[in-house]
């Protein structure tokens, strides 16, 4: 038994899910992989559901009827992470924008160097993002600073999504209080983890953009996280941070 989750949220990700899925299986490490799939047109659940038979007890799939959004996937990954004995629980993207060998490196920032929760950061020194265009490079940094300056936190990669949290973590969070589903979602998980105290570490990586499949971010997502952030920090004033006991 691992004891370290991956989920991984799917829609239409037929050329890059069975490339990710054996590259997270070929590392020293033994991950196991939690595939969130939300009704993808093109075959995606029925190749993640072939790879489980020759990785039994390794790889498992949730389907969810449509697309239901980033964060109610994650939050179903979380909760399934938790009905069973994982300790470490990962978020990543099946694109390979995140980089499968710096799992490693998440998981021994929380199991061996002290933090509650491990951000895959892309911004710690300057900009490690390939194959973006720059408007893109420029639009997310941005967004992270803008974040920091609203929020308080010092986090440099606010909007990433490739992290590990402690067991510990997720369940003093209060899933049904978490209001955002897309790309806020991200800024919200960080921010109410700070909230609540605990440690908060940023590993160095580089981001490198899909080269296979269709991005799903555009600007009506990042014009979600600008004015949600602004929501956040407003309600936050108003509440009263307490872990689940």
């Amino acid at each position: 038994m691992s004891d370290s989750l991956i989920i991984i949220p799917t829609y239409n990700e037929k050329e890059n899910i069975e490339k990710i899925i054996r590259k997270v299986f070929s590392l020293p490490k033994e991950f196991h992989v939690l595939i969130i799939e939300d009704g993808s047109p093109d075959g995606t659940a029925d190749i993640v559901k072939r790879l489980m038979k020759e990785f039994t007890g390794k790889l498992f799939i949730e389907e969810r009827k449509g697309k239901l959004g980033l964060g109610t996937a994650y939050i179903h990954g979380f909760k399934w992470a938790l009905a069973r004995n994982y300790g470490y629980i990962f978020e990543m993207d099946a694109d390979f924008s995140h980089n499968p060998e710096d799992l490693l490196r998440l998981y021994d920032a929380c199991a061996n160097q002290g933090a509650d929760m491990a951000i895959g950061s892309r911004y710690i020194k300057g900009v490690n993002v390939v194959n973006w265009p720059m408007g893109r490079v420029l639009m997310s940094y941005y967004a992270s600073a803008y974040v920091r300056i609203v929020t308080g936190m010092s986090i440099r990669d606010t909007t990433a999504g490739f992290k590990c949290y402690t067991r510990k973590v997720l369940e003093a969070i209060d899933f049904g209080r978490i209001k955002f589903t897309g790309y806020a979602f991200q800024i919200e998980m960080k921010f109410t983890a700070w909230k609540l105290g605990f440690k908060i570490k940023e590993v160095d990586i580089i981001f490198t953009d899909r080269t296979e499949g269709t991005s799903k971010m555009n600007k009506s997502i990042f014009r979600e996280a600008i004015f949600g952030v602004m929501e956040l920090r407003i309600r936050s004033i108003f509440k009263k941070y307490r872990k689940v006991a």
